[in-house]
């Protein structure tokens, strides 16, 4: 039994798929959107789980959630209900936000529906959005830069692929240019970022293995279901808070799974 695991960005995943279908695995293991695309292309028999998909259907990787229908399936790694959540986390800990901008990559299939969600919840809470690129170092110090030209600005950077490679470039020019922000995962936050939420991803992979051994005891990726995220996690970096001149509220300190001192 052979199980490869597939990652990264769409350049990783391209040059790694086809040595790793060409090696016949039993399994392959795939955590973005990029990476399940490049095996997509080059397979269509060898079973695939994926662990870190925003929206597999609109991407073409399984006919619906409950019967897959091919051979992909895995875990879904985030709800779009987290747009508006991440709007409400950023009020809430910098209330005097006023203008957001959303660092996205147009080419995922999981930007438009994140970026819908965001947008419903903005009237409400009175808030301007402008959307920024995050595919080129160029077009993201660009984008932040004019967001921070006008005050009350604030950022909402997106769950792909993408932000997790520029991650080290975006945090820096957010604190450079003292804009409050959010992020998708926790290592963000721990990368100096002021708060992140987001699905757990250590048991997204737990779960993955589960299917993975399903898998090699006779299952088949059209039987399994995806299945959504059901643990979440909320870090907070306090240092960066009070770089921002920002006070960390008691309910919002109540929630957090981690506070980064």
């Amino acid at each position: 039994m052979e199980v490869r695991f597939a990652a990264g960005s769409v350049a990783k995943a391209n040059d790694h798929a086809a040595e790793l279908v060409s090696l016949a695995p039993d399994v392959l293991v795939a955590n973005s959107s990029p990476a399940v695309a490049a095996l997509q292309q080059r397979t269509r028999t060898i079973p695939i789980v994926f662990a870190q998909v925003v929206d597999p259907v609109s991407a073409g990787f399984v006919e619906n959630l409950a019967r897959p229908g091919g051979n992909i399936t895995g875990f879904v790694s985030l709800d779009y209900a987290f747009g508006a959540k991440w709007l409400q986390m950023l009020k809430e800990i910098a209330p005097r936000v006023s203008r957001v901008g959303v660092l996205r990559d147009p080419t995922t299939s999981g930007a438009a529906g994140q970026l819908g969600a965001i947008q419903g919840a903005a009237s409400s809470l009175r808030v301007e959005l402008t959307t920024l690129d995050v595919r080129e170092p160029a077009l993201i110090d660009r984008g932040m830069t004019l967001l921070a030209r006008e005050p009350n600005g604030g950022l909402i950077v997106l769950a792909n692929p993408t932000a997790t490679v520029h991650l080290n470039l975006i945090v820096a020019l957010a604190a450079r240019h003292q804009l409050p922000a959010i992020y998708p995962y926790r290592y963000f936050a721990r990368a100096g970022g002021l708060i992140s939420y987001g699905v757990d991803n250590l048991d997204l992979y737990r779960r993955a293995a589960g299917y993975v051994d399903r898998i090699l005891k006779g299952g088949k990726p059209a039987d399994l279901p995806v299945q959504n995220p059901t643990k979440f996690e909320l870090a907070i970096n306090a240092k960066t808070a009070k770089a921002l001149g920002l006070e960390v509220p008691t309910a919002l300190f109540a929630r957090a799974d981690e506070l980064i001192e």
